[in-house]
């Protein structure tokens, strides 16, 4: 039999079959059957067949989700059949090829440890933060409604975060539970004293429509007025009641507080227009008043305004917004009638016309005595003296024009 030769492995002549490696050549048969080409290419399908497996492997491997634990049997099978292998062809280089692909399987287990703890982590945290806040609740709520309902989504985060280390679980999970059990506690205490607390103002609240109904028939309007003025203060800062309780007792209140002002209103009204009767009536006593000026006879007038006085005063009260209108026209025609009276008085009375004439004649004595005075200065160039004169001069000039007007109306 003649030899045939390969990169890899060789046929001697007696049909033993070699495979070359780095550790040397490896006898792996013996070939009889035909001529060593045709064993050299029976060998190399072999390596062909082993070599195709390993693309598949390195194949899936990069392509497929394949399981770190399938993967790894698979070389360590693919490992024994190259190291015994019955095949020509670079068996090294499969070898190198699957330690390859057991390196990236440990980087890949590496990578998913890594993963794994990324998860574990970021699932602590997340649930550390659902803890955290529960417990903020559990200690600082008071909005109860809104602060239920965010410990409700915070249960639904929890189950729906992914899953962590089992033990640090079990220890937040406990403190959720704690925290839980606690906002409950708190909420139900509140609730509990509200409840004590709108039972006593329910009950200050009955005691005010109480007081409230007995006042409904009153008829001390403005004593009255005032006592559900404060009623109505006491009810605004006695809080609120349940709200079923708070609607009855309000609406009890505010039928005996309408009741009274209604009441109050009528009454009014009809006082109201008899007082605007009053004021027709006064008006016409008003222009009756008028027509007495201007006053020829003092005393006459007098007389006729005193019988409209006391017509005035059997009129009876007027509204407050006619009151000043009325009054106030009244009163200047008095003032004015007195006026006339005084001055009528002061010109019929001898003993004043005699000390207004007096008085002028006194005066024009002074004055002439003052420019007699000045007369002199003004000869002597006595400036000083001269300015007093002046001064004097001119005050009893100014009294003696008012002393005759005085006398002018007493004489009139």
């Amino acid at each position: 039999m003649s030899t045939a030769s390969d990169p890899w492995g060789r046929v001697a002549d007696d049909g033993t079959v070699y495979v070359r490696t780095a550790d040397g050549e490896r006898e792996i048969g013996s070939w009889q059957a035909g001529s060593p080409d045709e064993a050299l290419a029976f060998f190399k399908r072999k390596f062909d067949a082993l070599e195709t497996e390993i693309s598949l492997l390195e194949q899936r491997m990069s392509s497929t989700d394949l399981s770190a634990g399938q993967a790894r049997a698979t070389i360590t099978r693919l490992r024994a059949a190259v190291t015994g292998a019955h095949a020509i062809g670079d068996l090294d280089g499969l070898q190198a090829r699957l330690e390859a692909l057991a390196g990236t399987i440990e980087h890949r287990r590496e990578e998913h440890r890594a993963a794994r703890e990324q998860a574990r982590a970021t699932a602590h945290e997340v649930k550390e933060r659902i803890v955290g806040e529960a417990e903020r609740l559990a200690a600082e709520a008071t909005h109860w409604k809104a602060s239920g309902e965010r410990m409700r989504q915070l249960l639904e985060e929890w189950k729906n975060a992914p899953r962590g280390d089992r033990t640090a679980e079990a220890a937040l999970w406990k403190r959720l539970s704690a925290a839980r059990n606690a906002f409950a506690k708190r909420r139900k205490a509140y609730f509990a004293t509200l409840e004590e607390e709108r039972e006593a103002i329910r009950a200050r609240k009955e005691d005010l429509v109480a007081r409230a109904e007995e006042l409904s028939t009153s008829t001390d309007w403005s004593a009255t007025a005032t006592a559900y003025r404060e009623l109505m203060r006491a009810w605004k800062q006695a809080g609120r009641a349940d709200r079923a309780a708070e609607d009855e007792l309000w609406n009890r209140f505010k039928t005996a507080q309408d009741a009274f002002f209604k009441g109050r209103s009528n009454v009014l009204d009809a006082k109201d227009r008899e007082l605007r009767e009053h004021v027709v009536v006064k008006e016409q006593l008003l222009a009756e008043a008028e027509k007495l000026l201007p006053a020829t006879d003092a005393r006459a007038a007098r007389a006729a305004l005193r019988g409209i006085l006391e017509r005035w005063e059997r009129a009876g009260a007027v509204p407050r917004d006619s009151q000043d209108r009325l009054e106030g026209g009244l009163r200047k025609i008095e003032e004015t009638l007195r006026r006339a009276e005084d001055s009528h008085w002061r010109r019929s009375n001898p003993e004043a016309l005699s000390r207004a004439r007096g008085t002028v004649e006194q005066i024009r004595a002074a004055i002439a005595q003052l420019e007699r005075q000045l007369a002199k200065a003004e000869a002597n160039g006595d400036q000083k003296a001269q300015q007093q004169a002046r001064e004097a001069l001119e005050a009893r000039q100014s009294w003696l024009a008012e002393a005759e007007r005085t006398l002018a109306e007493l004489s009139g």
